[in-house]
């Protein structure tokens, strides 16, 4: 497992593109037959893929975590952005669909990851943080989630926004959990822009077609950076961070949080004239 500590504000203004990559890009998440997973000190959150080729993969636990089993002080929801696959959690068994959604609660000691076709694998995108409670496992399809489109293809942002582990969705102690799809002409997310001190943030970009990318900006509304990000990888974001992207083409993306709260619409937006 890999670590990733935090940055100051002003140590970042300082960093360079190598640092800056260094520090918030992750470039290899998904690796065919492996498990691959990344813990950052913001918030304690724990990132990573698991892609089950003809034997299924375990959720195996890790010296950094200092606990008996992954689950034992965490919970875990996990995004499919791949083929068709199975997550099986002791009895019970579990198929999600490419963008289906599953939350597991602390306490589950035994998870297992497969896929229904190994040339064409399920990619299963997880996010875990601390729990203090346990809360039921459950699993939504992108249906479930009620989906609601926003912005407009005048401004370059139409999208479609999925959200699956929140307030009014499925329970949990800290996780919150949802997709986002941009549509066809569409290339700008999250706008505008926001901060949220109250919760740090990864995201996942993922469907950028070969050859493409998207131009992530972080940092303080006045003293914002960039990084270009390809497919299947992640940025971490900061809580004192902005996090927007635009893409050379549409995408999409699964954003992941965890904090002080779990209410989705707690955000400090930024006017676009505001930012330097």
């Amino acid at each position: 497992m890999e670590q990733r500590y935090e940055s100051h504000p002003n140590e970042v203004e300082t960093m360079n593109t190598e640092e800056l990559r260094e520090n918030f890009l992750i470039e290899e998440i998904f690796e065919d037959g492996q498990s691959h997973f990344v813990y950052s000190h913001y918030d304690r959150m724990v990132v990573g893929g698991i892609v089950p080729l003809g034997e299924s993969i375990d959720l195996k636990n890790y010296e950094d975590l200092k606990s008996e089993y992954f689950l034992e002080r965490r919970e875990i929801g996990i995004i499919n952005v791949g083929g068709t696959g199975k997550i099986s959690t002791g009895e019970d068994s579990y198929k999600l669909e490419k963008l289906s959604c599953l939350y597991i609660g602390k306490g589950i000691k035994n998870v297992k990851f497969s896929s229904d076709d190994a040339k064409n694998p399920a990619k299963f995108y997880c996010f875990s943080a601390l729990a203090h409670a346990q809360h039921p496992t459950k699993l939504f399809t992108k249906e479930d989630a009620l989906p609601v489109t926003l912005g407009s293809s005048e401004t370059a942002n139409e999208r479609t926004i999925y959200k699956y582990i929140h307030n009014e969705g499925i329970g949990s102690c800290q996780v919150v959990m949802g997709l986002t799809v941009m549509h066809k002409g569409s290339v700008w997310n999250t706008m505008p822009p926001h901060t949220h001190d109250r919760r740090s943030e990864i995201y996942l970009y993922f469907d950028v077609p070969e050859k493409q990318g998207v131009m992530h900006f972080m940092g303080e509304p006045d003293q914002t950076r960039h990084m270009w990000v390809r497919n299947n990888q992640a940025i971490i974001s900061p809580p004192w961070s902005i996090h927007a992207g635009s893409g050379t083409s549409s995408y999409s993306f699964i954003w992941a949080m965890a904090g002080e709260n779990k209410d989705f619409t707690d955000m400090d937006f930024i006017e676009l004239s505001e930012l330097l």
